[in-house]
């Protein structure tokens, strides 16, 4: 009887507690309050949405570079160059061996990094390398993606036919000293042979270049990489090219002889410096979206290495919250951005959206910086997973958060001098990039401010209205 009692009273107070709580939505206050607080959802706010040229990128001192051509149906052709310079080895004055000194072979190493964007399946490509016309002196010095390298297009070094294989570890044969030459297993390569002829020249002729490296590169100046676009078949795509210089050089295979004795050996020549040529040819829906004949965009393009980007803004959101009295006696206690990718039947499967894209704003000079709800300095910000950005294939959309943003901007704390999005490096999970980067080769063909469409660009806000007192 004593337990029948207690689950009684259980039950009763449990009545109470659910009969008080009718209004999910209710918040702080008693259901009945005339200073009720009730949370309520808007998703008719007007985005405006324009594609824009990304800003020029430094393609030098960057932790991976692109290489490559890729023809995008919908955006269009573009072309990546590698530009890298030749070192003696060890980077000191180079010792020439006593006797006659025979180049066997000679393979330039460029090792793959992550990122590669394009047909990985049945383009076949064919990459060509010439010797550069002008030198690239530093890591540290600020090549742009825009500058056109001189190189002597008359004379080429060395080419290779190749299929995409940008995860596959090669065995390669190692000299090793007073035995055999071995298998060896290495990380996954583009390895290109070199003119044998090229290399004794540059390393074995005369010799008053290898008595400083300062000399050498001087005189050799470095390397033009390219993909052929006329001996390559398919859509193609862009390779992302490890740096720094330990993963990359021209391996050679020499055999000296003195008299009767034959010494075989490996000399490598460093990389130090990278640099990418890059170009886009727009195709001609891109181009008329860069024309800007509307005042939104019903399709936005955005691509990486300093291609395109999207500018959105939010021209009566303050209007829209006159009717509760302004921004004032509004809080924002959600305020999601929704971006949904063009759903289209044709679209080939490499033709993935891009990973993760940025959301950020420029301030009173035009400098690029996170948003409220991305700057770590604020306490209202979001950890980069929540903040957002990433594709999911589940949805087919992008979610950004912009709570605090966008209560700034209603309340007129922030101006809006121009809000963007555009691609950034992926590989990236511990911050919030806000800057053009040549460091991605993905792209996002999006649904802009198309009223037919179920999948334009949303501003989702869930907010309260705060009485009067």
């Amino acid at each position: 009887m004593k337990f029948f009692r207690l689950d009684l009273l259980t039950l009763l107070i449990s009545l109470f507690i659910l009969n008080s709580c009718k209004n999910q939505d209710s918040i702080g206050l008693p259901a009945g309050s005339s200073s009720q607080l009730t949370g309520s959802l808007v998703d008719t706010a007007t985005i405006f949405t324009n594609t824009t040229t990304d800003d020029s990128v430094v393609t030098s001192g960057i932790s991976k570079s692109p290489m490559g051509y890729f023809v995008d149906p919908a955006m269009g052709t573009t072309t990546a160059n590698l530009i890298t310079d030749l070192n003696l080895p060890g980077s000191a004055a180079y010792t020439i061996p006593t006797g006659t000194v025979v180049v066997d072979s000679a393979i330039l190493i460029l090792q793959y990094d992550a990122g590669f964007y394009g047909d990985s399946l049945t383009s076949k490509y064919k990459v060509n390398v010439y010797q550069l016309a002008e030198r690239p002196y530093s890591a540290n010095e600020p090549y742009y993606n825009t500058k056109v390298w001189s190189y002597n297009s008359s004379a080429l070094l060395g080419s290779r036919s190749f299929y995409s294989r940008t995860h596959d570890t090669l065995k390669v044969d190692t000299i090793v000293s007073g035995g055999p030459d071995t298998l060896v297993k290495v990380a996954p390569q583009l390895r290109v042979p070199i003119d044998v002829n090229f290399i004794h020249n540059i390393l074995f002729g005369t010799g008053a270049q290898v008595t400083t490296n300062l000399l050498f590169k001087n005189q050799v100046k470095g390397l033009y990489i390219t993909i052929d676009p006329t001996q390559t078949t398919g859509a193609g795509g862009i390779f992302m090219i490890k740096n720094p210089a330990t993963y990359s050089s021209i391996a050679i295979y020499e055999r000296t002889i003195n008299g009767s004795t034959i010494d075989t050996g490996l000399v490598t020549l460093p990389i130090s410096v990278y640099a990418s040529q890059i170009s886009h040819n727009y195709s001609a829906q891109v181009k008329a979206a860069l024309n800007h004949t509307t005042p939104s965009d019903t399709t936005i393009y955005l691509q990486g290495l300093g291609g395109l980007r999207s500018k959105i803004s939010f021209p009566y959101i303050q209007n829209l919250f006159k009717s509760l009295g302004g921004g004032s006696n509004v809080v924002i206690n959600r305020a999601e951005l929704v971006l949904t990718p063009v759903a289209s039947s044709d679209i080939p499967a490499y033709l993935t959206p891009q990973i993760k894209l940025s959301l950020y704003r420029y301030d009173i000079a035009h400098q690029r910086t996170t948003i409220e709800d991305a700057t770590s300095t604020d306490s209202r910000s979001y950890s980069v997973g929540l903040f957002g950005g990433f594709y999911s294939a589940t949805t087919n959309n992008y979610h950004f958060l912009v709570t605090s943003y966008l209560q700034d901007l209603i309340t007129g704390k922030t101006i809006d001098y121009g809000t963007f999005i555009g691609p950034i490096d992926y590989t990236n999970t511990t911050s919030v990039d806000v800057a053009a980067t040549p460091e991605t080769a993905g792209r996002t063909v999006a649904v802009g401010n198309s009223k037919t469409s179920p999948y334009r660009i949303k501003l989702n806000v869930i907010y309260t209205k705060i009485p009067k007192q």
